[in-house]
């Protein structure tokens, strides 16, 4: 999609921006914080059905922290999506599967590795706001920002024309 500096978005153009960021995958940072104390540590992320989606051992410490505070922040390379996690149980539970393929698909290596644990649950994040940072054609910054309960959006130039 082209931008300029004056087009309005609608908040589907917006979102459709934000998932063509993205991609059907990334390694995401993913920022949690539990009485006071934040963490931040990066997780192989899948993008469908609106949401974010990775895997983790039900017993690490992150998991344990996003189980006692589901408010959590990812962000990769100018996008910033803020949301609330939710443990979808086991990853080979998921009905259809989807999870599962598409990590097959994307990220064999740690596909082959480690899906086979029976610790392993499906982490559902359900975006609330974003950020997106970018450049216009003309190389001009602006931000994009997206509320999704609202389902609003602004663009706001960083850079003067």
């Amino acid at each position: 999609m082209q931008f300029s500096m004056d087009k309005n978005l609608s908040f589907e153009q917006a979102v459709q921006i934000m998932f063509n960021k993205l991609g059907d995958w990334k390694i995401m940072a993913l920022a949690s914080c539990v009485d006071n104390y934040p963490m931040v540590r990066n997780v192989s992320c899948l993008f469908y059905n609106d949401k974010v989606y990775f895997k983790t051992d039900k017993n690490f410490r992150k998991t344990q922290q996003l189980f006692e505070n589901p408010q959590v922040a990812l962000c990769w390379s100018g996008v910033q999506i803020e949301g609330t996690a939710t443990n979808k149980g086991l990853v080979t539970e998921e009905e259809g599967l989807t999870f599962q393929t598409l990590y097959k698909k994307h990220l064999w290596g740690s596909y082959n590795k480690y899906s086979h644990e029976d610790t392993e649950i499906l982490i559902e994040i359900e975006p609330k706001f974003v950020e997106i940072w970018d450049t216009s054609e003309d190389n001009y910054a602006y931000q994009i920002f997206i509320d999704f309960n609202a389902k609003t959006v602004v663009v706001k130039p960083y850079d003067q024309q």
